[in-house]
């Protein structure tokens, strides 16, 4: 599986696409050049069950320890993730 990254005027997203249509996203918005805010994750019902939402995560967070940037995950299935998650706490924006 393929996840691709775009980024356009401070927003981006992780993607999952085939055929032209995207099949899962998790969508952000960075505030700062130091911080993410984690907003959506949508997953297409053809790939529920694949563990597509957590590598999209995954992806994320890797992308952010390259940048040196901290994640704000608002999104409820980021949010869970991270508190499941403690090798994640490296890239958590402390509150």
């Amino acid at each position: 599986m393929l996840i691709q990254h775009k980024k356009i005027n401070g927003k981006g997203m992780f993607f999952v696409g085939q055929d032209g249509a995207i099949l899962a996203e998790m969508v952000y918005t960075s505030p700062s050049p130091s911080k993410m805010i984690i907003e959506h994750t949508e997953v297409d019902d053809s790939l529920s069950g694949k563990g597509v939402g957590k590598a999209l995560l995954e992806t994320a967070v890797e992308y952010a320890r390259k940048q040196q940037i901290k994640i704000i995950p608002l999104c409820p299935f980021a949010r869970a993730m991270f508190d499941k998650t403690p090798a994640y706490a490296d890239v958590l924006e402390q509150r």
